[in-house]
């Protein structure tokens, strides 16, 4: 993939200052990093220069003791001791002072570590490190593509990252009675139901210099809350064994978030309540004009035709009356159906990789409630999708419930894999979950309107997915074997496939 997932509001990724590669692998690959023990080489050069000439004066003093003149001798061999006396001098003067800026700065470290006012986590990602170097050596260029078809191996590397250490603030947000109730590795509090986990091995096997994204931690009660990740990821093998990430507690943004959500909801409601009052009120008078006139006129014709002398002409024209009427009825009608009918799409090309994104993001608290692991595994280069983008969303959200909520009794992970793969001039999407299957019965009407195998559900929501496909000039099908899942498919046109002939070929 390339674009690094990212749940924060305003999207998108940061673009690092280089490209990060040198063919086949990321630049943070080709460099060991810096020798911890490197800063003490100014020491070391300093104690080299003194014990010089120390051991010249030495060597001085020797020779001149050989010199006839003891006068002369002693001279020089005081000289040589105050060399060697100020040298050391000078050295100790230099360590303390290299100690002292040394403890200055463990200081100031530390007071940004436990004072920042975020909750800040060192993290040791090397066994992460190791397999997507191992991943990349076996030819492996997509990660997200991989990791959905071997969901079980990304649960075990989130257990191989370890937690080294956490500021007060992050004990403290996560609801911990102390440090080693968190430390350890990063599943016992990035669950299962994260969708981004993954999203960092695209990072490192992309050379990021950064990372964004919303996700969610389980606090030591259990409960989940909202939070953004950042970090500055490694420039080199090194710094894999300490990333620092900074987490930002966003639980109250993300509920006043859906509290305008469903505050703009409630009044769409309110308004569609309104309006279908309107329309009922309108539809109720245009209607009833032409039943009263049928009325009318249909009881005039059987008066002519009681009389005496029968007025066959007047009972003609009577009649004639009320087939008029009925048109103008039936037409109130028609215009109603078609007022309350779905309206041509609107296709214009689309991006069906984000579009399934987008659409994890808008219900994403009802995939965390039921247990939801969602996997997006999407071909790079993929063509546009012409398709209405309403309409396509629409679809991904009623198959990602339902994938979601087939799963929710099941025991043990429940992985829902989003597949998006070029078929000539379409684009196909597999909806795959590993509940407990349709049993074969049901697969001839579970696309027809109002039927439902949820208690209180109204049958719709799949019809409504077929005519949305099918409105884009696709289609949509089930296959389901009960005991290991179901996979919804659709297909929708290429932006290409549509063009005409002569922009095709551009």
């Amino acid at each position: 993939m390339r674009e690094v997932f990212s749940r924060w509001p305003e999207g998108g990724s940061v673009t690092p200052p280089e490209d990060g590669r040198d063919g086949r692998y990321p630049l943070w690959a080709t460099r060991d990093g810096e020798d911890p023990h490197q800063g003490y080489s100014r020491v070391q050069r300093l104690l080299v220069i003194v014990g010089s000439a120390a051991a010249a004066a030495g060597l001085v003093s020797l020779g001149v003791w050989s010199q006839p003149s003891l006068g002369v001798n002693l001279v020089l061999a005081g000289l040589a001791a105050a060399a060697a006396v100020l040298g050391a001098h000078l050295l100790l003067g230099r360590v303390r002072e290299l100690q002292q800026r040394l403890r200055e700065s463990e200081r100031w470290n530390q007071t940004l570590f436990e004072r920042s006012g975020v909750a800040l986590w060192r993290e040791d990602w090397s066994a992460v490190r190791d397999a997507v170097l191992r991943l990349m050596a076996s030819g492996v260029r997509d990660m997200e593509t991989y990791f959905a078809a071997h969901p079980d191996e990304a649960r075990a590397l989130r257990k191989q990252v370890i937690i080294k250490d956490v500021n007060a603030y992050g004990v403290q947000r996560i609801g911990a009675a102390d440090k080693a109730a968190v430390l350890g590795p990063l599943d016992r509090i990035l669950p299962d139901t994260d969708h981004t986990f993954v999203q960092w091995l695209v990072a490192f096997e992309r050379g990021e210099a950064y990372y964004r994204s919303e996700t969610h931690l389980v606090e030591a009660d259990g409960r989940a809350v909202d939070t953004l990740f950042t970090a500055a990821l490694p420039s080199d093998m090194r710094g894999f064994e300490d990333i620092l990430v900074v987490d930002l507690d966003i639980t109250e943004f993300k509920a006043a978030q859906a509290r305008v959500a469903a505050a703009e909801l409630e009044i769409a409601r309110a308004s569609r309540v309104t309006t279908m009052g309107a329309l009922s009120a309108s539809i109720a008078h245009e209607v009833n004009s032409p039943l009263a006139a049928i009325m009318s006129q249909a009881e005039a014709s059987l008066r002519w035709l009681e009389r005496g002398e029968p007025d066959v002409a007047e009972a003609q024209a009577a009649i004639k009356a009320v087939l008029a009427s009925a048109a103008r009825a039936q037409a109130v009608v028609e215009r109603t159906r078609a007022f309350l009918s779905n309206s041509p799409p609107h296709a214009e090309p689309q991006d069906l990789t984000a579009t399934a994104r987008e659409a994890v993001l808008l219900i994403e608290r009802e995939l965390r409630n039921l247990g939801a692991s969602v996997h997006i595994d999407a071909e790079d280069g993929l063509p546009a999708g012409l398709a209405d983008p309403v309409h396509v969303q629409q679809v991904f959200v009623n198959l990602m419930l339902n994938a979601a909520q087939a799963m929710a009794a099941q025991p043990g992970p429940k992985d829902l894999v989003v597949t998006i793969r070029a078929e000539g001039e379409m684009l196909r999407v597999d909806v795959r979950d590993n509940g407990p299957g349709i049993p074969p019965g049901q697969l001839g009407t579970i696309f027809d309107p109002f039927y439902s195998t949820k208690p209180g559900g109204m049958g719709m929501g799949l019809a409504i997915c077929k005519t949305c496909v099918g409105a884009q000039g696709g289609r949509l099908w089930v296959a389901s074997t009960p005991g290991e899942g179901s996979t919804f498919s659709f297909t929708v046109p290429t932006a290409r496939a549509a063009l005409p002939l002569g922009d095709a070929a551009e």
